[in-house]
């Protein structure tokens, strides 16, 4: 690239004296006085040639070249290297690492009771019950289609100590075919179906199931809270 450009200059400043030599008559000229090409052209080339970082600001010589100096905040820090800011940024954590692994999720079951009718239970699995039985009331949306019915639920039952998700979802689906296949209360050969008796036999019903659960999960290191009484 740097040969073609300085062959452009060279044309354009010379053009005229090659026209001139080719007109001339080079018969009568002597052999020892033509000069070959290379002998006038490469010479006055190099002789007149600038180097291409006076031609091109842009490009500078690799001895002028002067290290930068990093001003940081500290002055008594010496700056580091790219590398050495790899290394120094991988050995500290992140506080979004540190954020997580302080607020570790706590999973729990929980047990829901409806306070209209139809009455029935629920059972569900949470990191946030708070914020999960509003969701079932229709105070904030993602409730469960099943909750639409029998607004407001209040808190019958909460299960804590989950070491994570898939342990309380095995524990939660433990809980509901136990309470399935276990026979209810009846009495006179129908389900008792009045609003005072109603909720005691359902919440009756899940301790049952819930107990028959303990002895087939391992559930010492859970923290059982009943919120209403069953008696």
């Amino acid at each position: 690239m740097i040969k073609y450009l300085l062959r452009l200059c060279y044309g354009a400043l010379l053009g005229p004296y090659f026209t001139e030599f080719r007109n001339a008559n080079w018969e009568r000229v002597p052999k020892f006085l033509i000069l070959q090409r290379s002998d006038f052209i490469y010479p006055r080339i190099m002789a007149k040639a600038t180097p291409l970082s006076k031609t091109f600001r842009s490009l500078k010589p690799h001895s002028s070249l002067k290290p930068i100096a990093i001003h940081s905040s500290n002055p008594e820090k010496s700056p580091q290297s790219p590398s050495q800011r790899l290394i120094s940024s991988s050995d500290k954590p992140s506080s979004s690492s540190n954020s997580r692994s302080s607020s570790k999720r706590s999973w729990s079951v929980y047990l829901i009771l409806s306070t209209k009718p139809p009455l029935k239970t629920y059972v569900g699995v949470t990191s946030n019950f708070s914020r999960r039985l509003k969701q079932h009331n229709g105070e904030l949306q993602g409730g469960a289609k099943a909750t639409r019915a029998g607004r407001p639920w209040i808190c019958a039952c909460l299960i804590q100590g989950f070491r994570n998700k898939s342990k309380a979802c095995e524990f939660e689906s433990k809980w509901k075919s136990v309470s399935r296949k276990l026979p209810r209360k009846r009495k006179g050969g129908e389900v008792e179906k009045e609003a005072d008796n109603g909720s005691m036999l359902l919440l009756q019903h899940r301790n049952a199931a819930l107990t028959r659960v303990k002895d087939l999960i391992d559930c010492s290191h859970l923290e059982i809270n009943w919120h209403m009484n069953l008696v």
